[in-house]
């Protein structure tokens, strides 16, 4: 279990490295802030004049074939998420990814248009930001194209079990992709608040994003080598003798697995390649950054257009202001960690996944009671469901003032930094 739990924090490490990447590639070009301002203009008009009843369909009014009540203010409680997640992602290195699926559901979001906006929301992020033209020597071109092909197929299925779902019962779809959040929140949150507890009674305190484990432990790369099934494919020739060689059906399963859990959670292929590659294939970290940026490119776009898009999936004004929000918050979040000691950081880190956690999970039982699956008071339903929301934009609130008044009051420390 500890080692599942490291794999997972250096995929959440390793997916916020990309993504400050990205932020900072976008808004160090006047160019590219001036193409976002442009793209986001028609979401900021419509929000602005436009109620709920009057909201065109195409843009997910109320008649759409994947209905949502869209308000002025849902935009921007979009920018507000946007923010938050990117203040998470800036501040700890990790996890501002978890929050955005169960922060737009808690906000009147369906499940399935969550996930595929957030999808659309990474893809115009890489396209906007991407910076592989800078790493292209890292890619390992047949690796990505094994990795890509079997991404294809898992997001495809991801997409098809997440549609059936909702065409069979829209409050089904709910309750499958708030399950997932609750054993993936629940699993990291709590393992995340005991490193918190303990790191705290010592002498050092940690640093703020914690470190992946070492894959030398790991048996289980060698094992896959050792796997003789055509085609063979060779990598990582320049960091050792002769190369090393894995099977490209096992590439192409692994990128099943990551494209199917891109699909079903919206949280983007690149959350769990990192330690796939690592860990599970045994591919070098130099390789797999850059193999890593071209797969999360190829995989969000795919999910989100032919899985989501096209289907009446994606809130494009609620993925526009995620965005600009985010922009903002991983700038914001990255420049207050000079200024913070690591331990607090883990320790906010913890509390936001976890209450996350208690939202999903209190949100279950209404879900539960709609299907006639249980039967429990209206009442205590209602009051469960309300005092997880609650609970999460209270913790996610907090920490992002906290985060603010902090770089308010360091700013002449900053300046001098």
């Amino acid at each position: 279990m500890r080692k599942i739990y490291s794999m997972l924090m250096a995929a959440s490490a390793a997916h916020a490295r990309w993504d400050y990447e990205q932020s900072m590639s976008i808004l160090k070009s006047r160019k590219k802030v001036m193409l976002l301002l442009l793209l986001a203009l028609p979401a900021i008009l419509v929000s602005i004049a436009c109620a709920g009843d009057v909201m065109p369909d195409i843009l997910g009014g109320k008649k759409a074939y994947s209905p949502a009540f869209y308000t002025p203010e849902v935009f921007c409680i979009s920018i507000l998420i946007g923010l938050c997640a990117g203040l998470i992602t800036g501040c700890i290195g990790a996890g501002g990814g978890f929050i955005i699926t169960p922060a737009l559901m808690s906000a009147g979001i369906k499940g399935i248009l969550a996930v595929g906006t957030d999808l659309f929301h990474i893809f115009a992020k890489a396209i906007m930001g991407t910076a592989v033209h800078k790493k292209l020597g890292n890619v390992n071109t047949k690796l990505a194209v094994a990795f890509l092909v079997g991404s294809g197929v898992g997001v495809t299925g991801g997409g098809i079990i997440n549609r059936t779902l909702y065409e069979l019962n829209p409050v089904l779809s709910d309750t499958f992709i708030s399950g997932i959040y609750v054993v993936l929140l629940g699993f990291l949150g709590f393992y995340s608040m005991a490193d918190f507890l303990k790191l705290r009674k010592s002498d050092t305190g940690g640093d703020a994003h914690g470190g992946p484990a070492s894959t030398d432990s790991v048996g289980l790369p060698a094992k896959l080598q050792s796997v003789n099934i055509p085609p063979m494919i060779s990598f990582d020739e320049d960091l050792v003798p002769g190369g090393k060689k894995i099977s490209g059906l096992m590439v192409a399963l692994s990128g099943t697995f990551v494209g199917f859990l891109a699909a079903i959670m919206g949280v983007g292929g690149g959350f769990v390649t990192f330690p796939i590659f690592v860990y599970v294939l045994g591919v070098s970290s130099f390789t797999t950054v850059g193999t890593d940026i071209l797969q999360i490119i190829f995989t969000a776009g795919y999910a989100s257009i032919t899985q989501y898009a096209v289907y009446g999936f994606i809130f494009y004004t609620l993925a526009m202001g995620m965005l600009l929000g985010s922009l903002f918050g991983i700038q914001l979040g990255a420049l207050t960690t000079r200024v913070v000691k690591g331990i607090y950081i883990r320790g906010f880190y913890a509390t936001a996944i976890l209450a996350g956690f208690v939202n999903r999970l209190f949100d279950l039982p209404s879900k539960l009671v709609s299907m006639e699956i249980i039967n429990l008071p209206k009442d205590l339903v209602a009051t469960l469901s309300s005092a997880g929301s609650y609970l999460f934009f209270v913790v996610v609130a907090a920490f992002g003032l906290w985060v603010i008044s902090t770089f308010i009051k360091n700013i002449p420390a900053l300046r001098e930094a």
